[in-house]
């Protein structure tokens, strides 16, 4: 018997009038940078791809979906000093982020630019 992939949708939304979002389809354990970059969104750069060595992944997670995520390490902190929008509150690098079956339907708020 085979089993499948449980599926999860991210919604990313690209700035204050974008009221609707980009609703993207994503396997449960990979990373929401990779789910975003395979589903061809503007505004995740991933320079790096994944390998933490970078800031050009950086999102901004809404509430309920920060609280439900791992805390962040020391050096994904570190790289966030880095990012070209400047970090906030809510603030993670999406090559950091694992997605679970808890987090279907996460809001995320991508940053003006990553250059």
């Amino acid at each position: 018997m085979t089993k499948t992939n449980q599926m999860i949708t991210i919604h990313l939304f690209t700035g204050p009038a974008d009221t609707e979002g980009v609703a993207v389809q994503a396997t449960v354990g990979q990373t929401l940078m990779a789910a975003a970059v395979d589903a061809n969104v503007d505004g995740i750069a991933a320079d790096c791809g994944g390998t933490l060595t970078c800031a050009t992944c950086h999102v901004m997670v809404r509430e309920p979906w920060l609280s439900r995520l791992e805390a962040m390490p020391s050096d994904e902190d570190s790289m966030l000093d880095y990012a070209a929008c400047a970090r906030e509150a809510n603030s993670r690098l999406s090559c950091q982020v694992k997605l679970t079956a808890d987090l279907d339907g996460m809001q995320v708020d991508l940053p003006a630019s990553q250059y």
